[in-house]
């Protein structure tokens, strides 16, 4: 992880709108990096550390953070239970996983317990910065040159579910069909928006009607139902 992003004019600030953060790590060091990272910036502040997913479940209930960064592998209650118990909590906030290396299995039963998106450790400081504040606005980030490889890892290890899935895809347009294959084959929306010879705005409507008709969370949890039903297999 590098130092911290220039910390902007602290006197505007008081305009900025402040998200609050829940740190969890069981190592001080990075628990100590990430508040750098994220108190150096006006709209964002850290209002709380926990060394375990216990201590992060208290943590939430006590000081309601708007997002909590989550490490996985911790002695105790790990990250994956304590995310399994925040998003099933109304209210619950947001969780940004936070994992040593990119292709992490829990980082991935993670992602289907809930949680936003997932972050490498070591990743520079604006990434960090970038990756939080899209979680907070409430974007899933999962970098798309990593979606097809982090999805075919926990597809092929969750039970086969295709018969009972693919019968859901008839309730999708042709369109939002092609949109859902290109979202799971790990194209960005305007990666979508130049195959299809549409706009980004259209491309944005169309993944959303596919998530209100299949009852899906996020793009994500769309992505994994892609690969589930059929529709996109491991190695296309």
């Amino acid at each position: 992880m590098s130092g911290p992003a220039p910390t902007p004019n602290r006197s505007a600030a008081s305009a900025v709108s402040t998200s609050r953060v829940l740190i969890c790590d069981d190592q001080e060091l990075i628990r100590m990096g990430l508040r750098m990272v994220v108190d150096s910036q006006p709209d964002l502040t850290v209002v709380g550390e926990a060394a375990d997913g216990e201590a992060a479940i208290r943590g939430v209930a006590d000081l309601e953070p708007d997002l909590v960064l989550m490490d996985v592998r911790m002695p105790g209650t790990d990250g994956l239970a304590a995310t399994r118990h925040l998003c099933a909590q109304p209210h619950a906030p947001r969780i940004l996983v936070v994992t040593t290396f990119d292709l992490d299995e829990y980082a991935y039963a993670a992602l289907r317990a809930g949680a936003n998106g997932f972050l490498v450790k070591d990743a520079p400081a604006e990434e960090i910065l970038v990756t939080v504040r899209a979680v907070l606005r409430g974007d899933v980030m999962v970098a798309p040159s990593l979606t097809r490889r982090l999805v075919e890892r926990f597809v092929r290890q969750a039970p086969a579910s295709a018969p009972t899935q693919r019968g859901r895809l008839a309730v999708l347009t042709e369109r939002e069909r092609d949109v859902l294959a290109l979202v799971a084959r790990g194209l960005a929306n305007g990666e979508i928006a130049d195959r299809l010879f549409v706009g980004e705005t259209t491309v944005k409507t169309h993944l959303g009607r596919v998530l209100t008709k299949l009852g899906l969370r996020d793009r994500v949890h769309a992505v994994i139902f892609a690969y589930e039903s059929g529709l996109i297999r491991a190695g296309d």
